[in-house]
């Protein structure tokens, strides 16, 4: 006998709720989006019009009197996360919050207490794992095609106007180093392991910028590796998404995901080229002696994430992203910040 759907609710219906989640818990069997949370009159004519048939609610609590919600995704602003997030685990539901975890570390660990004490699993929306960049690059190395890896070097970068929004203000969490340096960081660890010290520079280069917008992030990990990250707001050229160099080889990959532009053109997850990379996209691997050949780009799909979240609550399977990593991320951003402010190697975990 099939189980009954899992009731989801989103809180919040701004860009990541409307396209990086609510499409995503739609498309996977099992998952059924109930209601979204969003007190803007805009926004909640839009949640009515993606998701016909979805309840629009204006408060978190009007979501948590729902019995048919099992998880809520709180796709609201950073300083949001943990107090929703503490919430919905109180009242008994699964919390799935987007990154960062929380706005410091103190937040985090205040959060995973309470899914201990609830008895209820709490995972963050680290979705660039299931970037179809990194999902050729997880290939690559399960077959051993780049030998010992030496080095990682990824990149986040854009050019942007000063934005008054959330996103731009210190207070709330906002800035490179919190949005798209959780991305790089999560995924550097995942590849070469915990990281041992953190060296940073950052700075604020456009006029009347309130957060840094030009960052670089050195790791070194505990297996000797090395990972350098490259985070702005004012490329005109963005260097390569990825590179990873092997001693038998290095893999190249330029440009970003193609699953945001799908989205942004009204594109929706498991429809026909969803997520495929044309050929002219694609990496490569440079071999010693100048060898040279393209790799396709495996497909990306956010809804591994969500699929793994299906298969956790009513398999019991493993969350897909574990709360302890999402807070790892935190720890290391914490201590990137620190290193950009003083000019020192930090170390991480006492080392």
């Amino acid at each position: 006998m099939a189980a009954s759907p899992v009731g989801v609710g989103v809180v919040g219906y701004g860009l990541a709720g409307r396209l990086f989640h609510a499409p995503f818990i739609a498309a996977v069997d099992g998952l059924v989006l109930r209601a979204v949370v969003t007190s803007r009159a805009d926004r909640a004519a839009l949640a009515r019009r993606d998701q016909p048939g979805v309840a629009v609610v204006g408060s978190v609590e009007a979501l948590l009197a729902r019995r048919d919600v099992e998880v809520v995704v709180v796709a609201a602003p950073n300083r949001t996360h943990a107090p929703i997030g503490i919430r919905a685990l109180e009242a008994g539901r699964h919390v799935v919050v987007d990154k960062p975890i929380a706005l410091d570390v103190a937040e985090a660990e205040a959060m995973i207490n309470a899914s201990i004490r609830a008895g209820r699993l709490l995972t963050v929306y680290h979705n660039r794992r299931w970037d179809g960049d990194f999902l050729t690059l997880r290939s690559l190395l399960s077959q051993e095609l780049l030998g010992s890896v030496d080095s990682l070097e990824a990149r986040f970068e854009r050019r942007a106007p000063v934005d008054e929004t959330w996103r731009e203000q210190p207070g709330e969490g906002g800035g490179p180093l919190s949005d798209l340096g959780t991305h790089v960081f999560d995924q550097s660890l995942l590849v070469l392991g915990p990281a041992r010290r953190v060296w940073a520079q950052a700075a604020r280069r456009r006029p009347g910028s309130q957060v840094d917008d030009s960052i670089f992030v050195q790791l070194q990990h505990e297996n000797g590796a090395w990972s350098r990250h490259w985070l702005s707001l004012i490329a005109s050229h963005p260097g390569p998404r990825l590179r990873v160099r092997g001693l038998d080889g290095e893999y190249v990959k330029e440009g970003s995901d193609v699953q945001e532009a799908h989205l942004l053109a009204g594109g929706r997850p498991g429809s026909p080229g969803f997520g495929q990379e044309a050929p002219e996209r694609w990496g490569r691997i440079d071999r010693p002696g100048g060898a040279s050949s393209p790799v396709p780009t495996v497909t990306g799909d956010y809804r591994g994430f969500y699929g793994a979240l299906r298969a956790a609550i009513q398999d019991g399977g493993p969350p897909p992203v574990e709360a302890s990593q999402a807070l790892a991320v935190l720890r290391l951003t914490e201590a990137a910040s620190t290193s950009a402010r003083t000019g020192a190697v930090v170390p991480l975990d006492g080392r």
